[in-house]
């Protein structure tokens, strides 16, 4: 743990919660603060990248954004596992549905996170990684989803490193597969967490169906996600002290 400024947060550990909620959004990190948090402060701005510490029915939690794409979450999650003291990082982003069961608004929960990424390169394994969600995070938001009735599936996501793939094809297989949606996020989140013994977990609403051509728009991304910010605050709850 350091309470040295890096080139990407200006904080300090104490300035952290032990739960850090993460989205990509630094304007969905704001709402999420303003909306669910008391007495919110802003610990962290640099490059825009907004992150807020209040509470949340009593318990320290944390909202900052991660930016887009595996190499920005990926910086941002390791300092804060590394270097701030933050045991538990949730993603609540946005997920293009693929499977045929997926609804818009549909809540996934990422029990696994495949990737085409080269993350996994800096570990030389001997082998294909597989990166995995937290079973406690993963138990405690299975738990809060039903609490709350919010319609939501537990599986496999994809975190690409492409958004605008050149193969019109690219996600066809991953359908067959039974992958639940794609995002860009989860399997660095994921990496970075098994390798400092840390938890993290990923928890996506369905803005639009790849493979139907359904979405919602950019306003809606923003500020409407509220079933997965409110299970993901709840598990940071459920997680104080643990």
């Amino acid at each position: 743990m350091s309470n040295q400024h890096t080139p990407h947060i200006k904080a300090t550990s104490a300035d952290f919660a032990k739960t850090v909620l993460m989205p990509g959004d630094p304007l969905r990190s704001k709402f999420v603060a303003e909306t669910f948090l008391e007495n919110p402060r802003l610990v962290n701005n640099v490059r825009g990248i907004q992150g807020y510490t209040g509470t949340y029915k009593g318990v320290p939690v944390t909202v900052m954004a991660s930016g887009m794409g595996m190499p920005s979450i990926g910086i941002y999650s390791y300092e804060l596992f590394n270097f701030f003291g933050v045991e538990n990082i949730i993603r609540i982003g946005s997920a293009g549905g693929l499977a045929d069961n997926v609804q818009l608004r549909d809540v996934l929960i990422g029990m696994g996170a495949c990737t085409n990424s080269a993350y996994q390169d800096q570990y030389k394994l001997n082998g294909n990684y597989a990166p995995i969600a937290s079973y406690d995070l993963l138990r405690e938001a299975v738990k809060e989803a039903e609490e709350l009735g919010v319609r939501y599936q537990v599986g496999n996501l994809l975190s690409s490193d492409v958004f605008y793939h050149a193969d019109p094809n690219f996600n066809n297989g991953w359908y067959k597969m039974g992958v639940l949606g794609v995002e860009m996020e989860a399997a660095a989140l994921y990496m970075n967490a098994a390798r400092a013994g840390k938890r993290a977990l990923a928890i996506c609403t369905v803005s639009d169906h790849i493979l139907r051509g359904e979405a919602l728009d950019a306003d809606a991304r923003q500020s409407t996600f509220t079933d997965m910010m409110k299970i993901a605050l709840n598990v940071a709850v459920a997680m104080d002290g643990k």
